[in-house]
């Protein structure tokens, strides 16, 4: 199946908030356990890159998991970070997650290089995948922690439908055709692979770690 790309950004208020409503609980921590997993040497990080960080969930798990490390959260969405903005408050961390609404590849952060870079669920979104690789390597050093995680698309219309009924049976009909849609407009692993090494980026491994997740992580160099 062709891919079908979406828009880049998701910068509709009713989209925005049924996104930062929605229940990602079981989903958000399954990837973020692969974290430590993959990094076991990462027992502190103390600064972190969030790309494309929507409503910021996985940069406030994060940050409660990690109570030491300080965040920049980017997003081209002034919606998204609306919402980002409340939760954040609402979590009570706001004097350490701090929001830019940028767009990629043209971020402008504090930071020559971060800790750890993550990113969740924005590579399917955009219509260059090298505006992520080549900020990825912008801000990264040989010692980053680079862990992106997002959606690997069926082979078929079909299945991507199967997803949908099993992951989102009882989700709004508006996050049901969003799913549906990024499933769509993702990549292949094998996409993906090619991105890296066309982005000098061949040192990072990229897994399946679930029926529609994949995750790239690594070093530019192993520490």
């Amino acid at each position: 199946m062709l891919r079908q790309p979406e828009p880049e950004l998701m910068d509709d208020q009713e989209q925005a908030l049924a996104y930062a409503q929605a229940d990602f609980e079981v989903t958000h921590n399954t990837l973020l356990g692969h974290f430590p997993r993959v990094f076991p040497e990462l027992s502190s990080p103390r600064t972190i890159l969030d790309l494309g960080c929507g409503p910021a969930d996985i940069s406030i798990r994060l940050a409660q998991r990690y109570p030491d490390c300080r965040f920049d959260a980017v997003d081209g969405a002034a919606c998204m970070l609306h919402q980002a903005r409340n939760r954040i408050e609402a979590a009570a961390l706001q004097d350490r997650i701090t929001l830019y609404l940028q767009r990629l590849p043209h971020c402008e952060l504090p930071e020559q290089s971060y800790e750890a870079i993550v990113s969740n669920s924005l590579l399917h979104h955009l219509h260059e995948p090298q505006h992520l690789w080549s900020t990825v390597r912008k801000y990264a050093s040989n010692r980053t922690a680079i862990f992106i995680c997002d959606l690997y698309r069926p082979a078929s219309a079909a299945q991507a439908r199967v997803l949908v009924s099993r992951y989102a049976a009882g989700e709004p009909d508006i996050l049901r055709r969003d799913f549906y849609n990024s499933l769509l407009a993702a990549f292949t692993p094998n996409e993906v692979r090619e991105q890296l090494d066309r982005a000098g980026l061949e040192s990072l491994q990229l897994e399946q770690v679930s029926d529609r997740h994949m995750l790239v992580h690594g070093y530019l160099r192993q520490p």
